[in-house]
């Protein structure tokens, strides 16, 4: 059943308004979108590959990847969704799901229908700029995973995605100077840096020993941000948390 679910949505519109400046009249428009309220399992697929779906999935509780996976059924985790992000915004415009998500840990997201998005997306092309934009963070943010499995070392990958996610829960109030919840088990990190499990531990024990970070069961602990940063060269240029106002372009 539909779900007045502004709560969830204000975390969406906290996100794209980080980066692209609405008016009242676009803002109220996002958070009378429609909803539908979804808990999904950990280890659920959320959307199939294959599958052609008439909504997008915005994460409002847990951690989300979007994965490839080969015919042998091994998976490469391309892409981390935090609560606020709309998993598959781009699923508007391509609905046949060729890259599924999946549920890693017990997860709330709402649908929210296609044709709602589009036409909010028609009335305010703001709204639409600003939802263009979301989905060119997600571009920015796989060419970034896409250097780290080329280019970077191991030890690199892990303190580059390390320095990526601090932010991104910093944005949403989820990071604090005692550190951040990182839900994703090493399974889920070795699946996204392209390393297995074993190789993964081995650098967070790495990066301990190097004082750079704590590590207490999920909870990561940055003791040395510069010097984190400095292993894996991150730089947070792409994710772009500079708000642009939308109406004077």
């Amino acid at each position: 059943m539909p779900d007045n679910n502004r709560g969830a949505l204000s975390a969406f519109l906290a996100r794209i308004s980080r980066r692209s400046v609405l008016d009242g009249d676009e803002i109220e428009a996002i958070l009378s979108l429609p909803t539908i309220e979804h808990r999904v399992r950990a280890n659920q697929d959320i959307v199939r590959l294959g599958e052609r779906i008439d909504h997008a999935c915005l994460v409002v509780e847990g951690l989300v990847g979007r994965f490839g996976q080969t015919s042998s059924g091994e998976r490469q985790i391309i892409a981390l969704h935090i609560p606020g992000d709309m998993a598959d915004l781009h699923s508007v415009v391509s609905p046949l799901v060729t890259v599924p998500l999946q549920a890693l840990t017990a997860s709330t997201i709402i649908r929210i229908p296609h044709v709602a998005l589009r036409k909010i997306a028609a009335r305010h092309p703001a709204v639409a700029t600003a939802f263009w934009r979301d989905c060119m963070i997600d571009l920015a943010i796989m060419a970034q995973w896409l250097l780290s499995i080329g280019r970077r070392s191991a030890k690199a990958r892990l303190a580059h995605l390390l320095c990526e996610m601090a932010l991104r829960y910093e944005q949403i109030g989820a990071c604090s100077s005692e550190g951040f919840l990182f839900p994703a088990t090493q399974n889920h990190i070795g699946d996204a840096l392209g390393l297995t499990a074993v190789h993964v531990n081995r650098m967070f024990g790495a990066l301990k020993r190097d004082g750079l970070i704590d590590v207490k069961g999920r909870e990561i602990t940055i003791n040395d941000g510069k010097g984190l940063a400095a292993v894996s060269e991150f730089d947070p240029a792409y994710l772009q948390f500079e708000a642009l106002d939308l109406h004077q372009r």
